[in-house]
C-alpha cells in the first residue's frame, strides 16, 4: 500500500516555520492512502468473509461476491480503512520518535487527489522535560521528638474522649453538658432550624454559636428563659446571616463532666490485657512516634512536592488531563456511596477536578523522568518495610503482611510509596535543608 506521510508541526526541514500553535504540545500527521490498495484489502476482507458464509438457498461458501458486498461491503471498507490508518500512524511516529499522548483525532481531508484518500491525525505529545539543578533551593525540615510530654498530652485526650457526664443541680458552666429545648423565632415567625427538644451539647467546644452558649452559660435545670441574638453576617444560611433573632430556652439538664482516672481499668479500656500502666505508656509512645514520623514525611514530602513543581513549569497533554479527571470522579463517586449517599443522579461537574488533575499529572510526568534519570525505582525490600511498618496497627501483622503479598496488585500504594519517597530523598541531599521544630498541637491538628 502506497503512503505518505508528513509531520506538518513537529518536522523541523519542511521548508517553512510552521504557525505557532495554541497548545505547544499538539502535532499534526498528514497521512495518504492510496484508494487501489485499499480496494484491493476490501475484496480480500469479503473474500475471507465468503469462504465461511452461510445463507439460506445457498451451499456454505458459495454465497455470490455481490451479495456479499452488498451485505459486508460498507463494514469492510471501514475495517480496513480503520486498520491502516492505524498502521500508518503508528509507523509515522515510530519513525519520528514521537511519544503520543492519548489517541489521536483523525480528520479527512479535500486534497484534491483522484488517487489517494488524504487524512490528517490530530494528537498530543508527551512534553519534554529537563530536571533542573536544585543546588539553590531550600527546603524546611519539620522536626519534633515525641517524649514524657507528648504521651501525657495524648492520654489527656484520651480521657477527654471517654468522659461521662452526671447530673448536677446547679447552673452550668464551661465544660457541662446541657440538654434544651429552644425555639428561635424572627420578626415574631418561628424559623427553620430554629428549635429542638432535649438537644444536648458541651459549653465551650464551639458546636453552637458563641453568643447561644454563653446565653446558657449560667441558667439551672428547669430555668427559662429568653434573649435575643445576632447571627453572623458570614452565616451559612443566607436568610439568617447578621439577623437577629429571638430564641426561647429551657435547661432541661446540666451534666459535670467526669474524666476517667488514669488507672488499670483506664488502660484495658485502651486495649492493655493486663492494665499495666507502664505498658499502656510505652504503646501510646510507639504510636505516636509513628503517625508523627508519618506527618513529618507528609509536611517534607509537600513541600517537596510543591518546589519541584515550581521549578518546572510543564505543559502538560489535554488527553491525560482528561482521564486524570475521570479516575478522580469515580473516586469521588465511590467514596461518597460508601458513606451512604446516593450519587446516581448527583452532578459531577468536570470543573470541580481539573486543578487537582492538572496538578496530579505534572507531577506524575514530572516524577517519572526524576525517576528515570536517577535510577529511584523502588527496591523490593523498600516495598517490604512499607508493608510490615503498615501492618504494625493491626492486631496480627504478619497475617496483614501475607494479604497483601497474596497479589501483586496490592503492592502498588505501597511501591508509589517507594518511589516518593526515593525522590524526597534524593532532592533532600541535593538541596540546602534548614531544620525548623513543629509544634506537637499543630502537627496533630489539635486545638491550641
Amino acid at each position: 500500500m502506497e503512503t505518505n506521510a508528513a509531520n506538518t508541526d513537529a518536522v523541523a526541514d519542511t521548508g517553512a516555520a510552521a504557525p505557532a500553535a495554541v497548545n505547544p504540545l499538539e502535532r499534526r500527521l498528514d497521512l495518504s492512502i492510496a484508494l487501489a490498495d485499499l480496494d484491493k484489502e476490501v475484496d480480500q476482507r469479503l473474500k475471507r468473509l465468503g469462504k465461511n458464509m452461510k445463507m439460506p438457498g445457498f451451499r456454505p461458501g458459495k454465497v455470490p461476491a455481490n451479495i456479499i458486498r452488498q451485505q459486508y461491503g460498507d463494514q469492510a471498507r471501514h475495517d480496513a480503512l480503520s486498520e491502516a490508518l492505524g498502521s500508518l500512524f503508528s509507523e509515522e511516529v515510530t519513525k519520528q520518535q514521537l511519544r503520543v499522548a492519548g489517541s489521536p483525532k483523525i480528520e479527512a481531508r479535500n486534497g484534491g487527489s483522484t488517487t489517494h484518500m488524504e487524512f490528517s491525525a490530530v494528537f498530543e505529545v508527551f512534553p519534554e522535560i529537563t530536571v533542573k539543578e536544585l543546588a539553590d533551593m531550600k527546603v524546611e525540615r519539620p522536626v519534633l521528638e515525641v517524649g514524657p510530654t507528648e504521651v501525657d498530652g495524648t492520654i489527656e485526650i484520651l480521657r477527654k474522649q471517654r468522659v461521662r457526664f452526671e447530673p448536677v443541680d446547679r447552673a452550668a458552666a464551661s465544660g457541662d453538658r446541657v440538654s434544651i429545648d429552644f425555639l428561635g423565632k424572627k420578626d415574631g415567625v418561628p424559623f427553620q432550624g430554629g428549635q429542638g427538644q432535649d438537644y444536648q451539647f458541651v459549653l465551650g467546644e464551639g458546636k453552637m454559636l458563641a453568643d447561644f452558649e454563653n446565653a446558657v452559660i449560667g441558667t439551672s435545670p428547669g430555668e427559662s428563659k429568653s434573649f435575643e441574638m445576632t447571627f453572623p453576617s458570614e452565616y451559612f444560611s443566607k436568610e439568617l446571616a447578621g439577623q437577629t433573632v429571638t430564641f426561647e430556652i429551657t435547661v432541661k439538664e446540666v451534666g459535670e463532666p467526669h474524666l476517667p482516672e488514669v488507672d488499670a481499668d483506664f488502660a484495658k479500656a485502651l486495649g492493655v490485657e493486663d492494665g499495666d500502666l507502664v505498658k499502656m505508656r510505652a504503646e501510646i509512645e510507639a504510636n505516636l512516634k509513628r503517625e508523627v514520623k508519618k506527618r513529618l514525611q507528609a509536611r517534607i514530602t509537600g513541600q517537596v512536592m510543591d518546589s519541584l513543581l515550581e521549578a518546572h513549569p510543564v505543559d502538560v497533554p489535554g488527553a491525560l488531563i482528561d482521564r486524570e479527571i475521570e479516575r478522580l470522579q469515580e473516586l469521588a463517586r465511590q467514596d461518597m456511596e460508601q458513606r451512604g449517599m446516593k450519587v446516581k443522579d448527583l452532578p459531577m461537574q468536570r470543573e470541580w477536578f481539573v486543578d487537582q488533575a492538572t496538578r496530579r499529572v505534572r507531577l506524575g510526568l514530572l516524577l517519572a523522568e526524576i525517576v528515570k534519570q536517577n535510577e529511584l525505582q523502588a527496591k523490593p525490600e523498600q516495598v517490604r518495610a512499607l508493608v510490615e511498618d503498615a501492618a504494625q496497627s493491626y492486631e496480627h501483622p504478619e497475617e496483614v503482611v501475607r494479604w497483601y503479598y497474596a497479589q501483586r496488585e496490592r503492592l502498588g500504594d505501597f511501591e508509589s510509596a517507594a518511589i516518593e519517597a526515593n525522590v524526597v530523598a534524593w532532592m533532600m541531599a541535593a538541596v540546602t535543608v534548614v531544620d525548623k521544630p513543629v509544634a506537637f498541637a499543630e502537627l496533630m491538628g489539635q486545638p491550641s
